[in-house]
């Protein structure tokens, strides 16, 4: 790892930030001079993937940086049209810890990154570093998909975890907002939240599970039991019923769905999509 010519080993970065990428990799070969930057001219990137910042861990840090300084400098870019000269690509946790140490300037890498690679470097950053909630991860990807065009292949080379792995994260943002509030306090577990992502009443899932303890198993096979005891009148099913089944499918896959029944138990699910990145979303989920 890079010491930037802070006169800093290992051990101490280590200490500091915990076993975290290279940022002068992540930036690419050309050479970038660690300059001291005013704090009152750096903002912060509302794109940021992370969201959630631990007080008692900031406080912890800001501790360390009015001890001992900043040991590692933050990644900026250059913007216009702002408030502020510097945005943050990666590094805010620092920059909070040493506004709350009461530092006037902190060490940073200045680099001229476009919007793609600005959302690159900060995801894979915060991802290398294992301190994103599975919310946060889960959006960091879906925002790479809809704002840079990347597929999840393209994720995961990026990122170097499997696809599976990307397409069931980025499953728990279909979730309702108060569970996915749930999976990022750390109160219900991404495991859990996964299996009820198509149940009919997520939000009354989550709760039983928290209140009745139930294992991942345990809600597999309620989930599973739920959706097979359908209401149906003969042959067909019921109006009532096929409103539902769309409404659950449509609140699964985020498209408009239409069920069409006929004779002898035949029929069709019509899928529609506006655009082509809807049409890449829907075939995404389907081959899951």
């Amino acid at each position: 790892m890079s010491k930037f010519g802070l006169g800093r080993g290992l051990a101490d970065l280590n200490q500091e930030m915990g076993n975290i990428p290279d940022i002068s990799i992540l930036t690419g070969g050309d050479r970038v001079i660690v300059k001291q930057i005013p704090l009152f001219q750096i903002g912060t990137n509302s794109d940021q993937p992370r969201k959630v910042f631990d007080d008692d861990k900031l406080k912890e840090l800001s501790d360390s940086i009015r001890e001992k300084g900043v040991l590692q400098p933050i990644l900026l870019r250059s913007v216009k049209g702002k408030s502020f000269l510097y945005e943050i690509v990666a590094g805010e946790r620092r920059y909070r810890a040493a506004k709350m140490a009461g530092l006037s300037e902190i060490p940073a890498l200045v680099k001229d990154l476009d919007n793609n690679s600005a959302m690159e470097i900060a995801l894979i950053e915060n991802v290398q570093r294992e301190n994103l909630n599975p919310i946060e991860e889960a959006a960091g990807y879906k925002n790479l998909m809809s704002q840079c065009g990347y597929g999840v292949e393209d994720i995961s080379k990026l990122i170097g975890k499997s696809v599976s792995f990307i397409r069931n994260s980025i499953r728990l943002t279909q979730l309702p907002e108060s569970v996915q509030k749930m999976v990022s306090d750390g109160t219900l577990s991404a495991s859990h939240a996964r299996t009820i992502i198509t149940a009919e009443n997520p939000e009354k899932m989550a709760q039983e599970i928290l209140s009745q303890k139930m294992t991942v198993s345990d809600v597999q096979k309620k989930v599973n039991f739920t959706g097979k005891n359908t209401k149906k009148t003969g042959k067909f099913i019921d109006d009532e019923t096929i409103k539902s089944m769309e409404a659950k499918i449509q609140k699964s896959l985020k498209t408009p769905v239409k069920i069409v029944q006929r004779k002898g138990g035949a029929g069709q699910i019509v899928l529609s999509f506006a655009t082509r990145i809807q049409m890449d979303e829907l075939v995404r989920k389907l081959s899951e």
